[in-house]
């Protein structure tokens, strides 16, 4: 991405709030910008095959993208991250190089940018301010795959879907609302906490009828985020404390 592209000024921009690259200094920012090219892919697109997972790595600008897997004997579908602005993929192939069997699908009309493995390796070896930022971002990952793991090996579809709503409740007046999620249709909930939509269907018509969530074709926020935690708390048996 050179300097006088049309888009350099908002790339930039965006690369300079990401997680990855925000505390860099802004002429390290610069100087990777020029490794990096711009790509978009329409909304539904595959924008990566498990074997094109070892070639490059993508900077997302704007838009969603899921990462999943599909049983192909029964094709039903198990999201493992929704990723929005800033985030990265794929982690996993950067670092051992080899083929993730994984599917990366946009959810949102999306701008990316792009980079061969052998450039972010680079980068790794050149720039330890690089590593500072980078190293705990897989960190962050890894205890999502973790507390995934967790919960579905622990929790019911219940449980599960009332920590995804907190884990993507962004707190705001009148209503906190959901980072991500917040237009996902009960389908694409399902896949992320490994159950089926039906299932899902019950559970967000009862958290309705207690008056817990907001929920229209196309259109969920939470009305009641104390309630939620409460219902959480109870489920995991914990006690809140007072002060």
């Amino acid at each position: 991405m050179k300097p006088d592209s049309p888009f350099y000024d908002h790339t930039l921009t965006a690369l300079s709030q990401s997680e990855l690259f925000g505390r860099l200094d802004e002429a390290v920012i610069q100087e990777m910008l020029l490794s990096f090219q711009r790509e978009t892919w329409p909304k539904k697109s595959i924008v990566m095959h498990p074997e094109q997972t070892i070639r490059r790595f993508y900077v997302i600008i704007s838009g969603r993208v899921k990462m999943t897997r599909v049983n192909p004997d029964t094709g039903k579908e198990f999201t493992i991250f929704l990723l929005g602005a800033g985030d990265g993929f794929d982690v996993i192939s950067l670092l051992d190089g080899k083929k993730h069997n994984v599917s990366i699908i946009a959810m949102d009309n999306i701008e990316v940018l792009t980079a061969p493995f052998n450039t972010i390796h680079k980068w790794i070896e050149e720039h330890p301010s690089f590593n500072r930022e980078f190293l705990p971002y897989i960190g962050k990952l890894i205890r999502q795959l973790t507390n995934l793991a967790s919960d579905l090996a622990l929790h019911d579809t219940g449980t599960r879907l009332v920590k995804l709503f907190l884990q993507h409740a962004v707190p705001g007046n009148p209503h906190p609302r959901l980072r991500l999620i917040h237009d996902l249709s009960n389908e694409d909930l399902a896949g992320m906490i490994g159950s089926v939509r039906a299932v899902v269907n019950r559970y967000l018509q009862k958290l309705r009828e207690e008056g817990t969530i907001i929920a229209r074709r196309g259109s969920l926020e939470i009305k009641d985020l104390h309630a939620l935690v409460e219902k959480i708390e109870s489920r995991l048996g914990l006690k809140t404390v007072k002060k």
